[in-house]
């Protein structure tokens, strides 16, 4: 026998595309760097807007140049499948227990996206 265990080789950049559940996992997290940036830039924003308001239209101009539309696009695709992949695995991370039965994965999936339509509704009622 060996006196040295058995240690399987992985490895440390390309694990996640061995499996297909790897590689939506890690494009999930991929997102949360480019919502963190968008966070980043509502932070600069009111940051111009405290700065009076020349320094803030000089903001809003540069954010509707097409470098300001193409990264808020992306960030709005990014927020979208950040989310969606996560309601889709809440039933699992969150499993919800009513007596001896759990609540399915279905209702729990559904009431997410319901609550997200709702906000979102409200958001777009409040802007117009």
């Amino acid at each position: 026998m060996s006196s040295k265990p058995y240690i399987r080789e992985i490895p440390k950049s390309s694990w996640f595309f061995r499996q297909p559940r790897y590689m939506r996992y890690m494009a999930r997290e991929v997102t949360s760097f480019f919502i963190g940036a968008f966070t980043l830039l509502l932070v600069v924003g009111l940051k111009r807007l405290a700065q009076g308001p020349d320094a803030f239209q000089s903001f809003l101009d540069a954010l509707r140049g097409p470098l300001g539309v193409l990264f808020c696009l992306v960030a709005l695709v990014a927020a979208i499948y950040h989310s969606t992949s996560w309601f889709n695995v809440t039933p699992q991370a969150m499993p919800i227990q009513r007596g001896e039965e759990f609540v399915p994965g279905k209702l729990i999936v559904g009431a997410h996206y319901a609550i997200w339509a709702v906000v979102s509704l409200i958001v777009l009622i409040m802007g117009i």
